[in-house]
């Protein structure tokens, strides 16, 4: 009876162990994005100048989402509040873009509602410019006076192919 017990009792261990090694992300890594919406940021040589911050995680009572959108043709970059818990306490998103040639374009969503939307004036492709990436940083003011940067993302000018 012992023996079943000492050898169902090292299974468990040994089950434990191997599940808790499964479920912790390996050195390295990052951890994915959480409560902005967006896709993770892609880098590539020629977005070397953009360098990505982390983004702060807002209370669980003041959650709230901001999509930013893929670049369009035209160089379109929508940025759409998405509301959520928090939505209430909003008093304002701040919008940032710095575009290829270092020049930027700042725009506010101060009519907080679900759906609002503005779209930004990215790089736009070209022969001499194809591909180059702008990059977009969102911050959500509160009524109780704090800002969290919800979104830093770089988006590139997608080409046919």
């Amino acid at each position: 009876m012992n023996y079943k017990l000492a050898v169902s009792v090292i299974l468990l261990i040994c089950a434990a162990i191997a599940f808790a090694g499964c479920t912790t992300p390996p050195a390295g890594t990052a951890a994915p994005a959480t409560g902005s919406g967006s896709a993770a940021a892609s880098t590539s040589s020629a977005a070397a100048p953009f360098v990505t911050q982390p983004t702060d995680a807002l209370p669980s009572y003041n959650v709230v989402t901001v999509d930013v959108g893929e670049k369009d043709y035209l160089g379109k970059i929508p940025v759409i509040f998405q509301g959520g818990q928090g939505m209430n306490s909003v008093k304002r998103v701040d919008i940032r873009m710095t575009r290829t040639d270092g020049s930027t374009q700042a725009e506010s969503i101060v009519n907080i509602f679900k759906g609002a939307e503005v779209n930004l004036d990215g790089t736009r492709g070209t022969p001499s410019l194809n591909g180059q990436p702008d990059r977009v940083e969102v911050w959500v003011a509160m009524n109780n006076g704090q800002t969290y940067k919800v979104a830093d993302v770089i988006r590139e000018y997608r080409t046919r192919g």
